[in-house]
């Protein structure tokens, strides 16, 4: 590869997390030419052990700032690479290969703007979490075009900012991320398919990455989803989410079964519950605002 390539890494009281994960980056086969930390104004040292590494950049921003799109937007523009890379925090690379698997997609095809990789839980993972992982994130490596959106529904514009890699000529060319409190790397697929360009997901490209959530904050991330999702139907069109969503509700489901997790099985179905209804309620909230401003500006 010879295209410059630029890691970016948001950050929020990371100071736990943030040196291991550039020690993983600064040890890839295929190492990064930057790296940028993005920083909220953490209350913690998460700046001073990320600028204590050769090499990385830290740029602090008002936590009231934060947006998952425009920061994310904010800190691609202060990058060079013509090849962008995007952790959370909390994400870890499960091996040195990770980089190089996650930019393959993007030498080997010019018309790939955007490769995703794969998630693999946390040993702290719970069962029913554990096997969510699995089924959203396969083993298997696909590129995805607009051809595929009818038969892959919302899962068409999959990509997931814990681990992706943005060409950037393309990014820039479909405006970058909007605005969004959430699934700014769901809607840029949905442009950077629009304009023509495929998305990858490469499953070699590997991160440790899963989280354990109170059903509070299971609802309200989904409601924040459905507020997106309903917000941004422009671009997202006719594709459904409720397919792919029964289709893993069965999936674990069954293994629960035949496992004989019981307790694990009533407790993913709760679970569930609170992403369903976080989700329609998100929905219905954005309605509501869409409705509020309809009358206003006809006023």
């Amino acid at each position: 590869m010879g295209a410059k390539l630029s890691a970016i890494i948001p950050t929020l009281n990371a100071e736990s997390s943030i040196g291991a994960l550039i020690d993983a980056l600064a040890a890839q086969s295929l190492l990064p030419d930057e790296i940028l930390v993005i920083d909220s104004s953490s209350d913690d040292r998460t700046c001073e052990v990320a600028a204590a590494h050769d090499g990385v950049r830290v740029h602090v921003i008002a936590r009231s700032d934060f947006n998952h799109g425009s920061t994310r937007d904010v800190a691609f523009r202060m990058a060079s690479g013509e090849y962008t890379a995007f952790f959370t925090q909390d994400a870890m690379p499960a091996n040195a290969e990770c980089l190089a698997n996650l930019i393959a997609p993007l030498d080997d095809d010019s018309c790939v703007a955007v490769a995703t990789g794969r998630q693999l839980p946390k040993t702290d993972a719970r069962r029913f979490e554990q096997l969510v992982r699995e089924f959203n994130y396969p083993g298997q490596s696909n590129i995805r075009s607009a051809e595929d959106i009818l038969r892959c529904g919302i899962k068409a514009f999959f990509v997931s900012d814990v681990c992706a890699a943005y060409r950037r000529t393309a990014y820039l060319a479909c405006g970058g991320f909007p605005r969004v409190e959430t699934n700014e790397d769901m809607l840029m697929a949905a442009k950077l398919m629009d304009a023509g360009y495929k998305v990858a997901y490469a499953a070699d490209a590997r991160v440790y990455h899963s989280h354990n959530l109170a059903l509070r904050e299971q609802f309200e991330r989904n409601r924040a989803i459905g507020r997106v999702l309903q917000a941004r139907a422009d671009l997202l069109g006719s594709a459904s989410e409720m397919n792919e969503g029964v289709a893993l509700v069965k999936g674990v489901a069954r293994q629960l079964l035949s496992e004989r997790r019981i307790g694990e099985l009533f407790a993913f179905g709760v679970d569930c519950a609170a992403r369903l209804i976080g989700n329609r309620i998100g929905r219905r909230d954005a309605k509501r605002m869409a409705s509020s401003a309809l009358d206003a500006s006809s006023r």
